[in-house]
């Protein structure tokens, strides 16, 4: 069977069994029966609980939990309770911020139309859209939504809004015309009405062809509820490092306890040995550590206009290689603006030069003028608003106009003829005012105004008329002409003829300004933005050429000819293209499929009903909080509330930040717990006796590392975050080096614990094991500032100038001091007062991390 726009009126009504005077209202009953109700299907979301189970999912928290099992076996309660608190907490913070359940479905919902004016019985009735069928008539009005599919019977100058559907970014001009061509672009099925769209011109009626899931929105529906989820490179990064974690930690564990028992050592106390060395192996705050830093992140993107609706999406944004955007609203203002004006005496810069070619353009236009709380606001067609609001900018204002030049007929806008024409009242004339098509009112010309004068119009004003129009046009202008004449009493089969040519305006939906700066920091940061619209693909050109997003017009393509590119040629050849126009939503989804299978990380912005499958096949989703549709809000990872691209790009740069904090984070949790994993399995194998008790090593991992392992995740951004290409999606958590410098400073720390546990060994055990836990821990805070930057000196380049870490720091150590003087707590941690010898050994052990890796830095930047 061909499409519904291909079928004429006559085969309409026989394919679907109706007339023009509807079905009667039993077989609506029965087609409500057989097809169902005009609304979605819900996707079932999961429950609370299950949201909540969902969290202990991660290897590392299996870890830690079968880890607080075994110590509650052993008699470690305490231990038990520690650990199990920091999982808990984890999960509840996890499940807040993923408790914004899936709602696109539902906002799809919202945007049908509650209410539609249908023909049934040939009578005239408006019932729910939900209770609307197949085969009903439906008739439609401006201001009206479209309340199911549509194929055009009857149209009368009739404009819809497509934006959220289509991506046009002007409403279009609907007729009943049959279509003989096949596979049409959505955006041109002008004999079609969709549902969700909005009338806002004329009046039509339609035969609804498809209700619900089958209508073009509900195909998108569809899309987005078969979405699956996908883990952002962060997740699979933590969940790679928790497995190595994890799997070191059990084989040092079972090393360590088969040693000791071949060396004689008493099982039960080998056990509780070997469990004290999983509790160092597993960094018992990571999980919280990572969660609290994405959380501040969050709160640092609301400040910047951007809300973060998952926690590990902000990161996902820093290290995006490609950005798709959505033309309308997102790069441009969507705004249609005047940009250029055209005269018999050339372009004019002036208003003065065009003062009649204004005063028709408000005359001959149906925009309103309303006012409210001391503001102006223009309701109309978006090309007709566009001449008022230029208008009011120079002082011209339509309301005095319409007073002085009283509109008392029309001929009104048709999409055949292509002009609109008005009647006003010019003292005891008639001015006759017209606009439209520049071809179509330049051939109904025989006159044109120079200046203040009316002369005939010759060949040479033709040919210079034409060319300004054609330079427009390439510019991407929508242009219209203006003409007049002066009658005695209307006559409207001669009123668009014999008339005097004024002018030429082009207009455009303009790029914003700060969307072209962000275009230029993207491509600095190493990040190809790629514009995709439903515009035709001229204008596209045109703004993606005046933004720097491309260079040539064959990095262009149109949906049209991407559907002759099978998906296998598409990842191919995808990266050659920087703009699509007159594309699909289906046609969305394959771009940002074609980039993730070239190992992309693929950020996609938008603010329509069509962007959000794409938005949600991305690896991160942008939606505009301003212009944004509910559904693409719902669809996507992250929220614009200023409707700013530029925004996108403080997003990139805090993304990238938070990214390298964790690793900051991260790197310095692991290297202390390297250097206690060395501490307790090198005592182990020497058979010396326990440097350390799993008190102590509890202690240091969720009190002393804890606050300078948080502070670290709020380093400020470093001065090349912007200058640096997005990091490989594919390298490891512990590339770059990062796993070999962990290793080597966790020996360096294992190392001066040691050391400081066998000099104090000469007083007595209780004395060798306090300085072997102090010397861990303060050597730990000092190591905190060595992870601040990875190749830089700390000591010459602002050691202190991060407050949080200061502060962490001065706080964990307190505690330390509190634990050192009180004799309650030295008991408890099975701890000695040590004297100023043994003080002075421990702080030399402690700075001796810090020189270290100082000098590690220095051969690394001379290697």
């Amino acid at each position: 069977m061909k499409a519904f726009y291909n079928l004429t009126r006559e085969q309409i009504f026989d394919e679907l069994k109706t007339t023009e005077k509807g079905i009667t209202e039993q077989e609506a009953k029965n087609r409500l029966e057989q097809y169902g109700y005009n609304e979605f299907r819900e996707k079932k979301g999961k429950t609370t609980l299950q949201k909540f189970l969902d969290q202990f999912k991660d290897f590392l928290v299996i870890i830690l939990i079968v880890a607080a099992i075994i110590s509650g076996l052993v008699g470690e309660v305490a231990d038990t309770v520690i650990i199990l608190l920091v999982v808990i907490l984890n999960a509840i913070l996890g499940v807040i911020q993923e408790n914004k359940a899936e709602e696109s479905l539902n906002a799809l919902k919202k945007m049908a139309a509650p209410l539609a004016h249908v023909i049934r019985d040939g009578k005239s009735k408006e019932i729910p859209a939900r209770e609307l069928v197949i085969g009903d008539i439906v008739v439609l009005e401006a201001g009206k939504y479209v309340p199911a599919d549509l194929r055009l019977i009857e149209t009368s100058n009739l404009k819809i809004e497509e934006a959220a559907l289509t991506g046009e970014s002007v409403p279009v001009d609907k007729n009943s015309d049959l279509l003989e061509e096949n596979n049409i672009p959505i955006g041109d099925r002008k004999n079609m009405a969709f549902m969700s769209s909005m009338v806002t011109y004329g009046r039509g009626i339609g035969v609804v062809v498809q209700t619900g899931m089958n209508t073009e929105i509900g195909k998108i529906a569809d899309m987005i509820s078969k979405v699956e989820e996908e883990k952002t490179p962060l997740q699979e990064k933590l969940e790679e490092a928790g497995k190595w974690m994890g799997i070191s930690a059990l084989v040092i564990c079972g090393l360590m306890f088969g040693i000791g028992v071949f060396e004689g050592r008493e099982v039960l106390n080998m056990f509780m040995t070997s469990v004290s060395l999983a509790v160092a192996a597993i960094p018992e705050g990571l999980p919280a550590v990572v969660t609290i830093v994405l959380a501040v992140g969050v709160q640092k993107m609301i400040k910047k206009n951007a809300i973060v609706r998952k926690l590990p999406a902000v990161e996902t944004l820093g290290c995006a290689t490609v950005i798709c955007s959505d033309k309308t609203g997102t790069l441009t203002q969507n705004k249609m603006t005047v940009k250029k004006i055209y005269t018999s005496n050339g372009f004019a810069d002036d208003i003065v030069d065009a003062k009649k070619l204004f005063h028709i353009a408000n005359l001959c236009n149906d925009t309103k003028v309303v006012e409210e709380k001391g503001k102006i606001k223009l309701l109309g067609d978006p090309t007709e608003t566009a001449l008022i609001d230029y208008s009011l900018n120079v002082s011209i204002d339509k309301r005095e106009l319409d007073k002085i030049f009283e509109r008392i007929d029309e001929i009104p806008f048709d999409s055949d003829r292509k002009l609109m024409t008005t009647f006003n009242k010019a003292e005891d004339k008639i001015e006759v005012n017209v606009k439209g098509a520049p071809d179509v009112l330049l051939s109904k010309c025989s006159y044109i105004l120079e200046g203040d004068k009316i002369r005939e119009i010759n060949e040479d004003d033709i040919k210079r008329i034409k060319l300004a129009n054609e330079e427009m046009a390439k510019e991407a202008l929508r242009v219209l002409a203006f003409a007049f004449k002066t009658v005695d009493k209307i006559n409207k089969d001669d009123a668009e003829k014999n008339l005097v040519f004024v002018g030429l305006v082009g207009m455009i939906d303009p790029p914003r300004e700060e969307a072209k700066e962000a275009v230029k920091k993207c491509k600095t940061a190493g990040i190809k933005p790629v514009m995709i619209t439903g515009d035709h693909k001229i204008t596209a050109v045109a703004i993606a050429k005046e933004l720097g997003i491309l260079k040539e017009e064959n990095e262009a393509i149109t949906g049209a000819e991407l559907e002759n590119i099978s998906q296998e040629e598409l990842i191919e050849k995808v990266k050659n293209y920087s703009v699509y126009a007159r594309v699909s939503p289906e046609h969305k989804v394959r771009i940002v499929e074609a980039w993730k299978a070239n190992g992309q990380i693929v950020a996609m912005t938008g603010d329509g009903v069509n962007d959000a499958p794409a938005l949600k096949k991305s690896n991160i989703g942008v939606a505009m909080g301003i212009t944004g549709t509910d559904v693409s809000k719902e669809a996507a990872d992250l929220i614009l509330t200023d409707d700013n691209f530029a925004t996108i790009v403080s997003a990139v740069e805090e993304g990238r930040t938070i990214y390298s904090n964790i690793r900051k984070s991260i790197s310095f949790l692991l290297s202390c717990n390297i250097g206690e994993i060395l501490t307790l399995f090198i005592a182990t194998l020497f058979n010396w006796a326990e440097p350390l008790l799993p008190i102590h090593i509890l202690w240091v991992n969720l009190v002393t590392d804890t606050f300078p392992a948080l502070a670290l995740g709020m380093e400020l951004p470093e001065n090349n975050v912007m200058q640096e290409p997005p990091r490989d999606p594919n390298e490891g958590f512990f590339s770059r080096g990062l796993g070999f410098r962990i290793i080597l400073q966790g020996i360096f720390i294992g190392a001066a614990t040691l050391f400081a546990f066998k000099y104090g060994e000469r007083y007595s055990e209780e004395v060798a094991r306090t300085m072997a836990f102090y010397t861990l821990s303060l050597s730990q805070l000092v190591h905190a500032f060595n992870v601040r930057y990875y190749n830089r000196s700390v000591i010459f380049n602002g050691m202190f100038s991060n407050k949080y870490l200061n502060y962490g720091v001065l706080v964990s150590l307190l505690i330390q001091m509190v634990v050192f003087i009180t004799p309650l707590t030295r008991r408890i941690f099975k701890i000695e007062l040590l004297n100023i010898e043994q003080i002075v050994v421990v702080a030399i052990c402690s700075i001796s991390i810090l020189i270290a890796v100082e000098i590690a830095k220095l051969f690394r930047k001379k290697a």
